[in-house]
């Protein structure tokens, strides 16, 4: 009841959206995806938190049908969504949910495993062909949130914010017997133990309850150390040409 309460209230009140929100869901189902996705009032917080940062460049591991690419995507018209997908059934789901969105044009989905994927990205990000992240999510295998994490920290400019999904699992994080026998709980702790010792992280883990049960998320703040940010100046500097969106990498990423 309170789930379908605060959707009224918050929700905007767009035809387009109504209209994307049921495509999306149809599809996953017809398709045999789980329902997995965020729920809408996840999507939203997802959508504001963006909006909070003036976010211009998102990454996303884990696309499923593409219904957070879409609230990632939404929260700016100069936003660019660089979402990470495994499964080729999720992809082409995705590609058609975005489409009918009319978000094509501001969000790329990457096939292929994120723990490939992700250190092609980052060499793109470090020589200087790709702008810094302002915001990431991360919703995919749970054993490996550690390693996406790690990914994506080093792609990330000065105080973006990265989101982890789904880390509460019921409550059986805090389960030492529940890690020992679920690869999900344990990825889980390992990774917000992991973000609380991270050097470069402030972290705290939010609790939720709605739709999706009882779960929760990890919220990071990455903070830059200043011989990476002496790094990079220098690799960005020493590019012949300069363009306006590698300015503005610069800026991010030491401002």
């Amino acid at each position: 009841m309170a789930q379908n309460y605060n959707v009224a209230q918050t929700k905007e009140k767009n035809e387009i959206w109504a209209a994307v929100d049921r495509y999306v869901k149809e599809h996953l189902k017809a398709e045999g995806l789980a329902d997995i996705a965020v729920s809408t009032l996840q999507g939203k917080f997802l959508s504001l938190q963006c909006m909070a940062l003036n976010a211009k460049n998102v990454l996303e591991v884990g696309t499923l049908g593409g219904y957070s690419s879409i609230w990632l995507a939404s929260s700016g018209p100069e936003v660019k969504v660089t979402s990470v997908e495994v499964e080729a059934k999720n992809k082409a789901v995705a590609d058609k949910a975005i489409s009918n969105a009319g978000l094509s044009d501001r969000v790329d989905v990457l096939l292929g495993p994120g723990l490939e994927i992700l250190p092609k990205v980052r060499k793109e990000v470090e020589a200087g062909d790709r702008p810094l992240f302002d915001f990431v999510f991360i919703d995919a295998d749970k054993q490996n949130n550690l390693n996406y994490l790690n990914e994506a920290v080093q792609m990330c400019r000065s105080r973006a914010v990265v989101v982890v999904d789904n880390v509460v699992r019921k409550g059986n994080v805090a389960s030492a017997e529940a890690a020992s026998t679920d690869e999900r709980v344990a990825g889980s702790r390992e990774v917000i133990e992991a973000a609380g010792a991270h050097p470069r992280l402030q972290s705290t883990v939010i609790q939720t309850v709605g739709e999706k049960n009882y779960d929760g998320f990890m919220l990071c703040v990455v903070k830059i150390e200043k011989a990476a940010v002496v790094q990079f100046k220098s690799q960005m500097r020493s590019k012949s040409n300069l363009g306006g969106g590698d300015r503005k990498s610069l800026e991010a990423f030491s401002s």
